[in-house]
């Protein structure tokens, strides 16, 4: 069909397409099928518009939209029904309708109810269109469909479960839990072609499915999760989430590389500051953001699925089979020998996806002033909590048969030097889990203190203590790094005390810390790797006795006031103190006594351990519970939290989903012109 010149000024203006023709008939309220039979077989064969679709639906006022809304329900259920066809083109074009219809009419209502999609799908309609639009939807999936067929598919979908802000109140989404495409997800994750082309939006579909009012309702998609033993999916669900955060860390060892080696520990500060802005579009910030998705998809898969975590450790070239519990559940355990064990070297990029979350993890807490990392950080944080509890990730962490080498990252301070033999060091998972940890607790010592970071920090070594302690697991670590950042943490409390217990509870964090201690004073000899460490214990506890006074005498204040908020926390301080106190005196007054013997005024460390070792002669009073803990629950002390990443996380997808949409062309112009000559609408 050849086009009509334009008359008037000559101009040479290029002629309107004939689907945006369609499209304004549509929404003009006309009826362009009236003279074809053949009209909607040949409509899909039209390169769509999306553009010009959305343009359409959105400037239509309320009164214009009651008398079109016939013939919006007529291009759903036609896009809806074309579905079913073999024919590639009209798949394509059909999916690629739907998604600018569906993404046009909730951008069209900030409020899309129930009412709402009703009244634009017919009330008798709508139960059976959505039905059969989920039916078709699973056929493409688990067909033979063509890769870009079911590239738009997922899209679609992805338009769909992002359709509202908070995906509690999109109502389309009972549709998808009605007529779950979980088995169709599944089918996609264990095909390794398949979930190279599809399986990130996979996990993202899935995990924001996984959020619809799950704490409201039965939600198919959280109980098939939940038991999913499918190993192949499973690996192929763990692979996408580790891509991402490889690639983050890669980047950011890339943007490392690029300093002089001659500077690089003065310039690495100017790096990470510079790396790290407020500036909500700043490239490393939007990068952060970017991950929350597939992190909240790792969260879902460890909080719901015990299978799962056997892929924490599977690595790209990993040649044994995983590892199994009974490596640790030994009650007699050998100290590990590192020089014999395989080494897996993750220095540079990691390709195991509980080292990537590592060395993420501390990349990410280099960043404390930006909101987006700090709760970024959280959803990091909770995963670990969740994975600490483990019985099974547990045993891995800590099997002496395999061992990483791991570059975690470390800020730049004033007041430290970097160990640089402490970096990337080969050693059992536990071990790097303790040393982020305490990178972590050194690292945030600030004004604007993360008092809740600060407890699921303490509370994961709670938890990998208790574990040691359970099963006699005797962890060869560097135990004196940490009680020296517990002691750090608890001198910080008791010298901002009066800034900090007008904003939170400095009495139960510093709980947390004494009884960690005292996890070590009382159960020690079952997961310490020595005696030498006992007498590093003790001897560290002696050297820092004025922080521990300084605790004691804040605590009797508090005692003492009416008035104080956390008066329960602050007994319960009171009374944890008491062997730790103990301990202190006792060893205090030998060493006066031997140094008296001695006359000397400045011992040596070695003199004072010995002295230890030689005074072990004290009574302790028997503490219940030390290793016991309360276990993670995300409702509800964590269901705000959950509520805005996943808001974020929509809000994001949509943003970038669409203009996928925008730019799927599967059609050239000159073909578009050709497929449309037997349509009867008359060309402009």
């Amino acid at each position: 069909m050849t086009s009509r010149k334009r008359s008037g000024s000559g101009s040479s203006k290029r002629p309107k397409e004939k689907v945006v023709y369609i499209y304004e008939l549509f929404f003009r309220g006309e009826d362009p099928t009236k003279d074809s039979l053949e009209f909607w077989n040949e409509f899909f064969l039209l390169q769509p518009n999306v553009e010009a679709l959305e343009a359409e639906i959105t400037k239509l006022t309320s009164e214009q939209f009651v008398i079109v809304k016939p013939n919006v329900n007529t291009l759903l259920t036609k896009s809806i029904a074309i579905l079913e066809t073999d024919h590639p083109k009209r798949l394509c074009n059909s999916l690629q309708t739907l998604c600018s219809l569906f993404y046009a009419i909730f951008k069209k209502s900030a409020d899309p109810s129930f009412i709402f999609m009703n009244e634009i799908f017919g009330y008798e309609q709508m139960d059976n269109s959505m039905r059969q639009l989920m039916n078709n939807c699973n056929q493409i999936l688990l067909g033979e469909a063509t890769e870009s067929t079911r590239f738009m598919c997922l899209k679609l979908l992805l338009v769909i479960v992002t359709g509202t802000d908070n995906v509690s109140q999109n109502v389309l989404l009972e549709y998808l839990t009605m007529h779950t495409l979980f088995d169709a997800f599944v089918h996609l994750l264990s095909d390794p072609s398949l979930r190279a082309q599809h399986g990130h939006d996979i996990v993202i579909l899935l995990t924001i499915l996984v959020n619809y009012r799950k704490h409201e309702t039965t939600n198919p998609y959280v109980v098939q999760l939940s038991i999913l033993a499918d190993d192949m999916a499973l690996n192929g669900y763990g692979q996408m989430i580790s891509q991402s955060l490889i690639d983050f860390c890669r980047q950011y060892m890339q943007s490392l590389s690029n300093v002089q080696s001659s500077s690089w520990f003065s310039s690495l500060s100017n790096i990470v500051g510079n790396m790290f802005v407020s500036d909500e579009g700043c490239e490393r910030v939007q990068q952060i953001k970017a991950n929350n998705g597939l992190l909240l998809a790792l969260y879902e898969a460890v909080h719901l699925n015990r299978n799962f975590i056997t892929t924490l450790a599977h690595t790209q070239a990993e040649s044994s089979a995983p590892p199994s519990p009974s490596n640790t559940l030994s009650l007699t355990q050998p100290l590990p020998d590192l020089a014999s064990t395989p080494i897996i070297d993750m220095t540079q990029y990691p390709t195991n996806l509980l080292v990537a979350v590592f060395q993420y993890c501390s990349i990410v807490m280099q960043d404390n002033k930006n909101e987006f990392s700090v709760a970024n950080l959280k959803l990091c944080f909770l995963i670990l909590t969740c994975i600490s509890e483990d019985q099974y990730a547990n045993s891995m962490m800590h099997d002496i048969n395999l061992t990483f080498k791991v570059m975690l990252h470390r800020v730049q301070m004033r007041h430290r030097k970097l160990h640089v033999d402490r970096v990337g060091k080969s050693q059992p998972l536990a071990a790097t889990l303790l040393d982020l940890l305490v990178e972590f607790i050194v690292s945030h010592l600030m004004k604007k203190f993360p008092m809740e970071l600060y407890l699921l920090c303490v509370g994961i070594i709670h938890r990998v203590l208790c574990y040691q302690k359970r099963c006699r697991v005797r962890l060869n670590y560097p135990w004196k790094e940490l009680w020296s950042a517990l002691i750090g943490l608890l001198r910080f409390l008791v010298n901002q005390e009066q800034t900090l217990v007008k904003k939170c509870n400095i009495f139960y964090l510093s709980l947390q810390v004494v009884n960690i201690f005292n996890l070590f004073i009382t159960y020690g000899d079952t997961f310490l790797a020595t005696t030498n460490s006992y007498d590093e214990l003790y001897y560290e506890l002696n050297r820092e006795e004025k922080v521990f006074s300084e605790i004691h005498a804040m605590v009797l204040r508090y005692t003492t006031m009416i008035d104080c908020e956390y008066k329960d926390d602050v007994i319960r301080l009171l009374n944890a103190l008491v062997n730790i106190l103990a301990i202190v005196k006792h060893f205090q007054n030998k060493i006066k006594e031997w140094l008296a013997e001695q006359g000397l005024s400045t011992p040596t460390e070695e003199q004072i351990l010995e002295v230890v070792r030689k005074n072990y002669d004290l009574t302790l009073k028997l503490q219940d519970s030390l290793d016991l803990y309360e276990r993670y629950s995300e409702a509800p002390r964590h269901s705000g939290f959950f509520k805005a990443m996943v808001r974020d996380v929509v809000v994001d997808t949509r943003k970038h989903i669409y203009e996928y949409v925008k730019e799927a062309v599967s059609i050239t112009p000159e073909q578009d012109v050709i497929l449309s000559t037997n349509l009867s609408v008359p060309n402009t």
